[in-house]
């Protein structure tokens, strides 16, 4: 899709390396597909692994049970950073499968967003996190389709503020 402003004329989406969401520790949207085929959708920590996005679940969780019945899915990453003028939106999309828990995975996710293990709160980890729980469970999305964006232009016009200029 051509984009025209102003008589400019930007090329879209604007593509960038997936590594750059993946690897930080930022929120993504999980969206699936609900007993009354209407879309739910979930914020969800993640980990990219091995191909693959891997979130948490529990037995008893309803996004589990969801792809459970529908595996098909989507997971959305926005990388947004209004000081800095950065829009970076990552989209995945295929069928997810409902895995055993991983404690090893699950404590490398925990390490992403919690920091080192010696700072984790363990009131946290024993009440919420319950890594070793028997119903916990691993959502594993190898994507199908990858659609990245760059719209870090809002701020600069039709220069880019990511990646930044070394």
């Amino acid at each position: 899709m051509i984009v025209e402003t102003s008589g400019y004329a930007w090329e879209m989406p604007r593509k960038f390396d997936p590594d750059d969401v993946l690897s930080r520790p930022l929120m993504a949207n999980l969206a699936t597909v609900g007993a009354d085929g209407a879309p739910r959708n979930a914020p969800v920590w993640f980990i990219w692994e091995d191909g693959a996005i891997w979130l948490l679940g529990s037995l008893d969780g309803s996004a589990v049970k969801h792809l459970e019945r529908d595996p098909r899915c989507a997971v959305e990453i926005v990388h947004f950073d209004n000081n800095a003028g950065i829009l970076l939106h990552l989209g995945l999309r295929g069928a997810a499968t409902i895995e055993p828990m991983s404690p090893d995975r699950f404590r490398r996710l925990l390490l992403k967003y919690l920091g080192p293990e010696a700072s984790w709160n363990q009131w946290f980890i024993d009440n919420v996190a319950q890594i070793e729980h028997p119903d916990g469970r691993m959502i594993r999305l190898v994507p199908a389709s990858i659609f990245t964006n760059n719209v870090s232009f809002f701020k600069t016009g039709p220069d880019l503020a990511w990646p930044p200029n070394p």
